[in-house]
């Protein structure tokens, strides 16, 4: 989570907002909270909710952010990492449809003249296995 800390900056808002364009989320579908935070801090948390809690309604996803003593920088990074999360369900939905639309072309082709003949060869030997099981008739 640091890492998005690390020359974070308001200017870097404008960014948010058109990757939350891009991605169909809008303000409005966001709850967001904000709760003290936890660990080490000292007074600063015991005074302060600078932890944000951010839930996207339609897709259920929850993230939690206390990456740093600023409110505004916390709120900056649970947004992303909200995106994150999303656009990383979105991608997993879309490959689960790639694969399944596959799978069903794989079973719906005709069979390769290899897998033909080594169909027929293996009736025709499960046939002459059979035929040796047969009752062996009396001879007269």
């Amino acid at each position: 989570m640091l890492m998005y800390a690390k020359g974070l900056d308001r200017s870097n808002e404008h960014l948010l907002r058109q990757r939350m364009s891009e991605l169909g989320v809008r303000e409005t579908e966001l709850e967001e909270r904000f709760v003290r935070s936890a660990g080490p801090g000292g007074q600063n948390l015991n005074k302060t909710s600078t932890c944000v809690v951010l839930v996207h309604r339609p897709s259920g996803q929850r993230v939690r952010c206390q990456a740093t003593r600023e409110q505004w920088a916390n709120r900056l990074i649970a947004r992303t990492l909200l995106l994150d999360k999303i656009e990383a369900l979105r991608r997993r939905s879309a490959e689960a449809e790639r694969a399944l639309r596959e799978r069903r072309r794989r079973q719906q082709r005709r069979p390769s003249v290899r897998a033909r003949e080594r169909t027929v060869a293996d009736k025709s030997r499960r046939a002459e296995t059979k035929q040796l099981r047969r009752r062996v008739e009396q001879w007269g």
